[in-house]
């Protein structure tokens, strides 16, 4: 599964900008307690994005791992830039990034994933945040989560999600401890209501 099924989407999915919300079943401990983000869905699968999960790595660390600045010049950079997000995405390729934002910023590489959202994957954002000519919101992403033909499906009927709209702002909140509780608070549930054996929406 590759990211290829975002690139190639024509139309939208019916669970293109929806949450994944792990049930207590969840066998992957990668997807235990998660929030998903999900950038596209077709018939040749889907995309998307954990937006509850903590990276050790800060910006500044992706800065100098990438070489965009010395060690010495860290020290003037904003502190919003210091301080732009960075989760883990997902267990497929790990190392590799992508900023996912408002569409207040575009490149030619941009993707845009909703009315309002796009993902952007080349240095050019990341040079973009740093001057301080980033988006308004946004977060990288190190890594992502993919689905091959069938398998989500297969997985929420196996009572392994929960799916609804998305939400922008508790995409980009930074309040990763309550992500999952808000979450299901959108669809009216509390973490007590749930069990493994419980059916789904």
């Amino acid at each position: 599964m590759t990211i290829s099924v975002l690139k190639n989407k024509r139309e939208r999915g019916f669970l293109d900008g929806h949450f994944l919300i792990a049930m207590p079943n969840m066998a992957d401990s990668n997807f235990a307690r998660t929030v998903v983000y999900i950038c596209a869905h077709s018939a040749d699968g889907a995309m998307g994005f954990v937006i509850n999960r903590p990276q050790q790595l800060s910006f500044s660390d992706v800065l100098l791992h990438l070489q965009l600045l010395e060690e010495d010049e860290l020290i003037r950079l904003p502190g919003e830039t210091r301080e732009f997000p960075i989760r883990s995405g997902g267990p497929v390729e790990s190392g590799r990034g992508f900023v996912l934002h408002s569409d207040d910023y575009m490149s030619e590489s941009s993707i845009p994933v909703s009315d309002d959202i796009c993902l952007t994957a080349t240095l050019d954002i990341v040079k973009a945040i740093s001057r301080g000519d980033g988006p308004r919101q946004g977060m990288m992403m190190l890594g992502y989560a993919g689905w091959s033909a069938g398998q989500i499906e297969s997985e929420i009927g196996a009572n392994g999600w929960l799916s609804c709209p998305a939400q922008e702002e508790l995409i980009f909140d930074t309040n990763l401890e309550e992500k999952y509780e808000r979450a299901l608070a959108l669809m009216g549930i509390s973490p007590g209501m749930l069990s493994a054996d419980a059916g789904h929406a």
